[in-house]
């Protein structure tokens, strides 16, 4: 039996088949790769969520006031939509590496396939994948922090718990945008992205309360993703806390769980069966 024939029966049962317990070696190989790509495309993620704020936030919010939570609390509007485009912002940097680059890596770099030719299961891949894009979710999060640190728009000492919170929506948005990805063909699927990420975008209680639309409307909108990660990060910046917090907190657990699950399972039907 030669060692091919070996190395494809390992990879068909067990725990092996699945985890070589090097991960590191995707995220390293990412960062290798990201000296030659432009850190202009880079700083555009982090840039865009500080001009809405400067301009909605702080220009537009100068004639709106003040408005409440959902806890019914008054802020200022500032204030409001600033978490909000925190957790934009992670979504952003985190959509970015797993669905785009994922995408030309699996079909046309052929990169994974190279991969897995290693020692490295399809596990491995996907959660270097996935820490290489949180990575670029913490980096946008953490700049946004410091300026809202510096106008004065964390308003209670919870706020620190939001970079953990910005790890959570990113890990969970780039374990999901992966698994879709994987099912991608050609770049026009990739467009469905797009149309789902913008009127999550708008309408996730990001610029204004979700109390504003009507029942079966605020019922939808609190189904998608991007409104938990809203209500978790602006519950922590404000101080207004409660219990309801911890099922943000499990939805994205969940989360990162079916997309870890079918991103494994996908790429060892494409590459290793």
């Amino acid at each position: 039996m030669n060692a091919a024939t070996v190395q494809a029966s390992a990879r068909r049962g067990g725990v092996r088949a699945l985890w070589a317990g090097n991960p590191g070696a995707v995220v390293q190989r990412g960062f290798l790769a990201a000296r030659s790509s432009s850190w202009a495309v880079v700083l555009s993620g982090f840039f865009e969520p500080v001009f809405y704020l400067a301009s909605m936030g702080l220009g537009l919010g100068a004639l709106i006031g003040d408005v409440e939570t959902s806890q019914g609390v008054p802020v200022s509007y500032a204030a409001f939509i600033a978490p909000a485009l925190l957790a934009v912002s992670a979504m952003n940097g985190a959509i970015y590496d797993s669905t785009w680059n994922v995408f030309f890596k699996l079909n046309y770099g052929k990169l994974y396939e190279g991969m897995l030719a290693t020692s490295l299961g399809p596990l491995d891949v996907a959660l270097g994948e996935i820490l290489y894009a949180l990575l670029r979710g913490l980096l946008y999060a953490t700049g946004f922090m410091i300026v809202m640190q510096i106008l004065g728009l964390n308003l209670a000492w919870t706020a620190i718990l939001a970079i953990p919170a910005v790890l959570l929506i990113a890990f969970g948005f780039a374990s999901l945008g992966m698994a879709v990805t994987s099912y991608m063909k050609t770049f026009q699927h990739m467009d469905w992205i797009n149309f789902v990420l913008l009127p999550m975008f708008l309408f996730s209680a990001t610029f204004y309360p979700i109390t504003v639309y009507p029942e079966w409307v605020q019922s939808i909108v609190m189904a998608l993703p991007l409104w938990h990660g809203v209500e978790l990060i602006r519950g922590l910046t404000t101080g207004i806390l409660s219990a309801g917090m911890l099922w943000h907190v499990l939805y994205y657990v969940v989360m990162i769980a079916v997309g870890l699950v079918f991103t494994t399972k996908r790429l060892r039907a494409l590459f290793l069966d």
